[in-house]
């Protein structure tokens, strides 16, 4: 069993930066494949990110690359999203997520077991 619990989201303007993070316990994080989701008012939950065990392959989703950062710290059960220049779009409530493999792809809801209870991003413009 993994419980995951998101931080850092809030209000921040537009061109800004917010670095989200998610505890996890549980003694097997170090073998889990974590994910970013984020979900906006009336859409989908949309795939953002994604880290392997390691930390040594990461996916992002075409719309943050080169905007949006995963990173992961073992010793401290948690991984991060650091998020640079914000956009209005990029509002939404943030998910973490724990999958014990990615054998149906990284970028799918249904690989994840674990899911937090997700922390709201808002930006202005």
């Amino acid at each position: 069993q993994v419980q995951l619990v998101e931080s850092g989201g809030g209000l921040v303007q537009a061109g800004g930066s917010l670095r989200l993070s998610c505890a996890a316990s549980g003694r097997t994080f170090s073998s889990y494949t974590m994910g970013w989701f984020r979900q906006a008012p009336g859409k989908e939950r949309e795939f953002v990110a994604a880290i392997n065990w390691s930390g040594g392959t990461t996916y992002y989703t075409d719309s943050v690359k080169g905007q949006f950062t995963i990173s992961r710290d073992n010793a401290k059960n948690t991984v991060y999203l650091q998020m640079n220049s914000l956009k209005p779009e990029d509002t939404a409530v943030y998910f973490c997520a724990a999958a014990p493999n990615i054998y149906s792809g990284p970028r799918s809801t249904g690989t994840y077991y674990y899911w937090g209870q997700g922390t709201q991003v808002t930006v202005s413009s």
